[in-house]
């Protein structure tokens, strides 16, 4: 997608999983983990891709029905037992995080996977030092791609959602997001967008991923 320069943002808000590292690896062996546990069909590893946006309090419920809190039981504790052995960061992740902090730039992520799990594997990886709040699923009073996550990211910084704001993100739901809190969405993924593909929430930039936003972060 080809545009003109945008301003240097006052604050980047990132999705984290598949925007920042890939995790579709674990997300898909602890939903087939859940599924055939409760006697559903299991999904390809593209339907996982294509369902998993939402967080699990937002969709396990229609998924599982009154069956939801054990599904959410049987997700998370295979996805903690090996969610930190298969973490790995997306090509030019921390190169990329490295220059928007040192270009002093307000950092934070809005993630619908679940606060703890999101703050142990930011941790992990060192990241956490880059960013002012890491804001999970859970940790608002509702989740992306609801404002309220969004406004939780941003609390103490000064700075409010709107136009002065990135959000990146690799998904419809983030794109949504970011359009429901007036943000500049920002499309990060291999694929450039289909036309129409977004609906009422296209993206204004679309980069090919972490090296990609990078470089064009030094344009500015």
């Amino acid at each position: 997608m080809t545009v003109a320069l945008l301003s240097k943002p006052r604050a980047v808000l990132f999705d984290w999983d598949n925007t920042l590292v890939d995790s579709w690896a674990v997300i898909h062996a602890a939903m087939n983990h859940t599924l055939e546990a409760l006697g559903h069909p299991l999904w390809t590893q593209a339907e996982t891709e294509a369902r998993a946006r939402n967080s699990l309090r937002d969709s396990f419920p229609k998924l599982f029905g009154d069956d939801w809190p054990k599904a959410e039981k049987l997700f998370y504790d295979h996805f903690s037992a090996v969610h930190l052995s298969h973490l790995h960061p997306l090509p030019g992740a921390e190169a990329l995080l490295k220059a928007f902090h040192e270009a002093g730039i307000y950092l934070a992520v809005v993630s619908n996977k679940r606060g703890a799990f999101l703050r142990t594997e930011a941790q992990h990886l060192g990241w956490d030092r880059y960013f002012s709040v890491l804001a999970g699923a859970g940790d608002a009073a509702r989740d992306k791609p609801a404002k309220e996550h969004v406004d939780l990211a941003l609390q103490g910084s000064g700075i409010e959602a709107g136009p002065e704001v990135w959000f990146v993100g690799d998904t419809d739901i983030d794109l949504e997001c970011a359009g429901l809190a007036g943000c500049v969405p920002i499309l990060s993924r291999a694929t450039p967008p289909a036309v129409g593909e977004f609906g009422d929430h296209p993206p204004v930039l679309h980069v090919a991923g972490c090296q990609a936003l990078t470089e064009y972060l030094s344009q500015l």
